[in-house]
């Protein structure tokens, strides 16, 4: 009888023995590394939430969780003006929560954009001719304008719960007013943000991970050592044989001709002196 313990695991006709892994240095490592490869395999497209105002780039779907029914901030090429769209009409999104939900319509869509540097962004409808989202002195918020200037310029605040305020060139914010009759508008003379002021606002994932990509190059290249061309270093600052620097021909005759010209300005110095000190004797 043998005296090797048999394994009391249960086994079925036609499985395949399972192969064991030796367990390695830095596993722990690699639960991590493949919760970030989970990150990376999700689709490019998916709608994300943005973590700070570099992420805000590309498509972005604006929401506004009013009440009774939360809207979205749309474009209307027909009348070329400013639609606030009840979210609650759409059917098929009904039963969906705020967060969840995706733009639907291309009229939800706009492009955020922004100069290399700059905190501030420009926010383009994504249907028709592509107009930029403005606010005047007067805080009246409008689409109609073709190219952007200052008051096009909008500088996004990302809270720590997600939502995001805007505020414009007259440091007054992006605002959703209730006007007579009940229809609400898009105001832009808010002094704080309140709950009127807070947006939902959704990204692509992909441009979210073209950020972080961006933020880690930029640190990468603030923390790596300076590169140095030893070439040149030892061109310019490298004496050899026993501290003597080598040089050329012409250089020897370059040297020559200043050390010769130093004497003589030292001579002709020194004749001055002498000549100005037998003056007063």
């Amino acid at each position: 009888m043998s005296d090797q313990i048999r394994s009391t695991k249960l086994k079925f006709k036609g499985d395949k023995p399972k192969k064991k892994r030796k367990r390695e240095d830095g596993d722990g490592d690699r639960v991590g590394s493949s919760s970030r490869q989970k990150l990376d395999d999700k689709d490019p497209e998916t709608w994300v939430l943005p973590e700070n105002v570099t992420e805000l780039r590309g498509p972005t779907f604006i929401m506004h969780p009013s009440d009774p029914s939360p809207i979205s901030v749309n474009y209307n090429t027909t009348t070329n003006r400013l639609v606030l769209h009840p979210l609650d009409k759409d059917k098929s999104d009904e039963d969906v929560k705020l967060l969840d939900r995706v733009p639907t319509d291309v009229a939800q869509v706009w492009v955020t954009t922004r100069v290399a540097g700059s905190p501030t962004i420009n926010l383009r409808t994504g249907t028709g001719e592509g107009k930029f989202l403005s606010c005047d002195a007067h805080g009246i918020v409008s689409a109609d304008r073709d190219a952007r200037g200052p008051q096009e310029e909008w500088t996004p605040v990302v809270f720590p719960d997600g939502m995001v305020a805007f505020m414009n060139i007259y440091e007054k914010y992006l605002s959703v007013d209730e006007v007579a009759g009940g229809q609400l508008q898009l105001r832009g003379d808010s002094e704080e943000v309140g709950f009127a002021e807070r947006f939902w606002v959704k990204i692509q994932y992909k441009y979210k991970k073209e950020a972080h990509e961006e933020e880690k190059k930029r640190k990468h290249e603030l923390t790596a050592p300076t590169a140095i061309d030893e070439t040149s270093t030892n061109r310019i600052y490298q004496a050899w044989g026993a501290g003597r620097s080598i040089v050329s021909v012409e250089d020897k005759k370059e040297l020559k001709r200043a050390r010769k010209e130093g004497r003589l300005a030292e001579a002709l110095l020194d004749r001055r002196a002498k000549l100005k000190s037998d003056r007063f004797c």
